[in-house]
């Protein structure tokens, strides 16, 4: 009797602790720029050395299927803040280019949508994001921040507002060259050879054509070419630029240690939250171009710059995993470790060296919903809570943080909206083992290109394609004519009916099924149209933020650091 005291008394102890342990933990939340799930030496690379974030893996569990809500930047990132996918926000656009790229766009993550960041806040966490943010910055004004990190729950912000591009590092070439060859060059020959035959028509008197119009016609022509060539020209000085909080401290960007001062600053924020529950949103720039890797690892690699900046990145984990564990706090944080995407294939830089990644045994890559593009690292480390050394099957989603790090943080999941996002606590603990993702729903941009389907009696995977990407060269893995894939138009190909994978079987994606080779092969089929059905109804119409009207520049919405003389230059950061 008095053992089986002692044993309840010991059971009701271990579970308070254990209750102790899992209330309000931090939470460090690492996203790479870009990185091949096959970069990583825990998902298999034997010639790029990743020892801190395999680190994280053997102390952990490792996602094999973990899938990004996008194969692009900006909607990929808005669906891991929000858990939603990109398409409910407005983040998806139904134009051609799927990201920002300038400062000075109108469009953004909007102030009704809910991260993360704003629901641990509320629960009295201190919260940062260095690194990259790619949600927008203002809307009406070039200090209104509406769409800024410190609007979406962030207390403290040091990082670029939109990316790192080709554009921002001199002498790297431009990411912009082929897209203004293509939709540039045209209008441009169209207007000259329209204006020369009126000219011409006008001289022989075949048409009668006002001088004054025809001015003003050159004139608008002209002033719109000027201010696009000045545009593109001061382009690093207008949207390549470091801020801390609603400060411009660096204009342009200076690649010069940045992954150092960027480590520093992550380590000084632990430092200062050592009492205080804290979520860190650890946002690399690596590895997507500009590559730069610091004089310590340049050439230290055997995979060029691109290996140089990933093994500098480990470094950086590591330095953040040191700084932990100085403080006492490993058992007491959770580390999430993924990509935004797959590599991005089609990097190759003006000399021919390769400057994109490696997805594996995945085709495709960044921007396609191939499993090259979407599944991603996933990495969750917690010293006695989750298991160390775990591999998941399952598929689950970086839409999933949002439930999983809200719940653990004490506070509540909206219920006036659609999270798309599931709690992973119970997978890791065992306590369910099958996903509760039946479905997936793979977007590019705002079209929805292919369904996954986990059934819950089986082991199969299923993903149907509506369209697929054509590459460029045939043969090849991605589209290199055009830097990226496309949505839309000649740049992809229907399939009706749907092509049909197996995943469990062919996670290459390289045997499409057939009714001849899968007798199931239209009710599986059918069971995707229901999903699709019920998936289209729970959307609701909300403004495109990636629409043409809200990505271009807008002069008045221009952040500068400094007076239009000195031509927004500022650099604070070599001064301090």
């Amino acid at each position: 009797m008095r053992f089986l005291l002692l044993l309840v008394f010991y059971q009701c102890v271990m579970e308070n602790v254990d209750s102790n342990r899992t209330s309000n933990p931090n939470f460090i939340l690492i996203m790479a720029d870009d990185i091949g799930i096959g970069d990583l030496g825990c998902y298999g690379n034997k010639t790029l050395r990743t020892p801190n974030i395999d680190k994280l893996a053997k102390g952990g569990v490792t996602f094999t299927q973990h899938i990004a809500a996008s194969p692009l930047c900006t909607p990929s990132r808005a669906a891991f803040l929000t858990g939603r996918y990109p398409i409910r926000s407005g983040m998806a656009a139904l134009s051609q280019i799927g990201v920002f790229l300038f400062s000075a766009s109108s469009g953004g993550l909007p102030s009704e949508e809910i991260t993360f960041a704003k629901l641990v806040k509320q629960k009295g966490y201190s919260t940062a994001l260095i690194g990259k943010w790619h949600l927008g910055m203002n809307c009406d004004t070039s200090d209104d921040f509406c769409h800024h990190p410190l609007k979406h729950g962030f207390d403290y912000f040091y990082g670029l507002i939109v990316t790192n591009l080709r554009d921002c590092k001199p002498g790297q070439g431009s990411v912009f060259a082929t897209g203004i060859q293509t939709f540039i060059t045209m209008p441009i020959q169209i207007i000259s050879l329209t204006l020369i035959t009126l000219e011409v028509l006008h001289f022989i008197g075949l048409l009668r054509v006002s001088q004054r119009a025809l001015g003003y016609v050159i004139l608008l022509s002209t002033s719109f070419l000027g201010i696009l060539l000045f545009f593109f020209y001061n382009f690093r000085y207008l949207n390549c630029f470091l801020m801390r909080n609603h400060q411009i401290v660096q204009q342009p960007l200076s690649y010069q240690n940045l992954t150092h001062r960027l480590t520093e600053e992550a380590v000084q924020f632990i430092g200062r939250n050592t009492d205080t529950p804290f979520l860190l949103f650890m946002s690399y720039l690596q590895a997507h171009t500009a590559l730069y890797a610091s004089k310590y690892f340049k050439g230290k690699s055997k995979h060029g710059l691109y290996g140089d900046a990933v093994e500098e990145m480990d470094w950086s984990v590591g330095q953040i995993l040191d700084a932990l564990e100085k403080r006492d706090l490993s058992n007491k944080t959770v580390v999430y470790f993924t990509s935004d995407q797959g590599a991005h294939l089609e990097e190759v830089s003006n000399t021919g060296e390769v400057h994109g990644g490696y997805n594996g045994i995945y085709r495709g890559g960044k921007s396609t919903n191939w499993e090259g593009g979407i599944r991603v690292p996933g990495l969750l480390h917690w010293p006695g809570v989750i298991p160390h050394g775990a591999h998941i099957h399952e598929p689950t989603s970086n839409m999933d943080i949002f439930p999983t790090v809200v719940n653990l943080a004490g506070a509540h999941v909206p219920t006036d909206r659609i999270i798309d996002g599931h709690d992973l606590m119970p997978l890791l603990q065992g306590k369910i083992i099958q996903s509760k993702h039946e479905f997936l729903f793979h977007y590019c941009n705002a079209y929805l290109n292919a369904v996954r389907w986990h059934p819950g009696n089986s082991d199969a995977i299923w993903k149907a394609f509506f369209f697929t990407p054509i590459f460029y060269p045939e043969d090849s893995n991605g589209c290199y004519h055009s830097h990226v894939c496309h949505c839309h138009g000649s740049y992809i190909r229907h399939h009706d009916p749907p092509l049909l994978f197996d995943l469990s079987r062919d996670p290459e994606e390289r045997n499409p099924l057939t009714p001849e080779t899968e007798i199931r092969f239209y009710d599986i089929l059918n069971v995707i149209q229901q999903a699709i059905s019920n998936h289209t109804k729970s959307l609701h119409v909300v403004p495109d933020q990636l629409s043409w009207g809200n990505i271009l520049w807008k002069p008045w919405l221009q952040p500068c650091c400094s007076s239009v003389f000195l031509f927004c230059y500022c650099d604070h950061e070599s001064r301090e």
